[in-house]
């Protein structure tokens, strides 16, 4: 029988599967592979145009000396008494007299015999002899075996000659192709240095400039293990942005979680008064124990409903930007009410084109409360008017009736949980605690007064305007 495999550590047994999170890549190797790759183009262009510049340079170089041999030449070239082309004086190079030395001149002209420097020995130069070259002209050539030519000729006709005498000076590229040899290994060499060089300092500044990062994950591991609320360590102008943005975030969060626990621990106050009485009657076999759940009941339920309210509100405001037609809401709120109470009269007049920043639902919401009391409570007669001031940052809505209106002293109290003015109609009391607490909850206002059109109550909610 095989032995049982041992069991893993308590630590590795309950540690979670680390799994490798989803992400985009080094941002230091993305700009290390940015810099890299634009230093070697930049370096690669700057080589090429360096190396046919030089390379131009000495090339030019070598064919002025060229040239400087050949008007040497034509300067002291003669015609002599036999038709014969001479010189009068010695060229002063004396490569020209050492055979095979790389240095070399030939005259030539029709009819005549070749007249050639001592360095050609047994050897000629090619000369094409069907047109006339003015000025002179310079070629490579390969007519030695072994031994690559740089050539310059020039077409003249002497004093005293009507034959068109072909000048040519010739030397060996071996000096000039070892040069340009050297010249090319000193810049390679040299740019490869300067690369790999430019390449460490843009890791250095990749490393160097991304440290404040580092310093930021470090500071909300901190926040993590210490409990801290917000990074306050000093930042590069760069990064600051995203640390202040990351502190309202949790500035954000933590109002949100204060939020969730007020309404938790409100709730659960609100809760426990009825479930005692409750607990009291079923304990004491009370005989009106079936009233008293029912009673009870329904204050739970108003509490309830009040509490989730404000957390669908709340949840709805922390989603995201929100955008809703203030027109297009309350045509729909007043389609529901006209079905509820069809003898009340309602009048909408205002802006159509009004948005604010609120949630649709929660908006429906706001103005079903308020129009339903305008038309359960006033005397007939509804009038909503839509962002009467057009003011730039809040739009207005106006609920106002023509019942018998409130009283300065009794308007505050409208917006406890559970108040009523008039128990004689059915209700929870709930409806502007509601309005109130979600209208506040995105920034909002709502305030009570006598309507003077119509002499009843006026409803007056300030909402944020929608932006764009």
């Amino acid at each position: 029988m095989d032995a049982a495999a041992p069991a893993p550590p308590p630590a590795e047994r309950d540690a979670p599967a680390r799994k490798a999170k989803p992400h985009t890549g080094s941002l230091s190797r993305r700009m290390m592979l940015i810099a890299a790759g634009w230093i070697t183009i930049l370096l690669l262009l700057g080589g090429i145009a360096l190396d046919r510049t030089l390379t131009s340079l000495i090339t030019r170089n070598f064919d002025e000396q060229l040239g400087y041999m050949l008007t040497a030449m034509v300067g002291s070239a003669e015609i002599g008494p036999d038709g014969e082309v001479f010189f009068n004086r010695p060229l002063g190079d004396q490569r020209f007299l050492e055979p095979n030395s790389g240095l070399y001149w030939q005259i030539r002209g029709k009819g005549h015999e070749d007249f050639p420097s001592r360095s050609l020995w047994d050897r000629s130069l090619k000369v094409r002899g069907d047109h006339f070259d003015a000025e002179p002209h310079v070629f490579d050539s390969k007519e030695f075996e072994g031994e690559a030519l740089r050539v310059m000729e020039r077409s003249i006709i002497l004093p005293g000659s009507k034959t068109q005498w072909w000048f040519t000076v010739a030397a060996s590229r071996e000096n000039l192709d070892d040069q340009l040899r050297r010249i090319r290994a000193i810049l390679l060499y040299s740019f490869v240095i300067l690369g790999l060089g430019l390449i460490l300092m843009a890791a250095i500044q990749a490393w160097y400039g991304l440290f404040p990062l580092r310093r930021v994950r470090r500071a909300i591991q901190k926040m993590r293990t210490t409990g801290a609320s917000r990074v306050d360590d000093p930042l590069p102008l760069e990064v600051q942005p995203l640390v202040e943005e990351l502190n309202a975030l949790l500035a954000h969060t933590d109002r949100q979680a204060e939020e969730a626990r007020t309404h938790a621990g409100n709730l659960a106050h609100a809760l426990k008064t009825p479930l005692t009485v409750v607990m009291n009657a079923a304990t004491a076999q009370a005989p009106d124990l079936a009233d008293t759940v029912i009673r009870e009941a329904a204050v739970m339920r108003r509490q309830v409903d009040h509490h989730l309210a404000r957390a669908r509100a709340v949840g709805r405001r922390a989603a995201g930007l929100s955008r809703a037609s203030v027109w297009d809401s309350v045509e729909a709120v007043l389609r529901a009410v006209t079905r509820l109470y069809d003898a009340a009269r309602f009048d909408l007049d205002g802006n159509r084109d009004a948005a604010v920043s609120v949630e649709r639902q929660d908006l429906d919401e706001i103005l079903g409360n308020v129009i339903e009391n305008a038309a359960k409570y006033g005397g007939g007669s509804v009038f909503v008017t839509v962002d009467p001031l057009k003011e730039a940052d809040g739009c207005e809505i106006w609920v106002e009736d023509d019942g018998m209106g409130v009283p300065d002293e009794d308007r505050a109290r409208l917006f406890d949980r559970g108040a009523r003015l008039d128990t004689g109609k059915p209700g929870t009391g709930l409806g502007l605690a509601i309005v109130r607490d979600v209208v506040e909850i995105y920034g909002g206002t709502v305030e009570l007064g006598e309507s003077e059109d119509l002499g009843g109550l006026l409803v007056r909610l300030r909402l944020p305007r929608a932006k764009g």
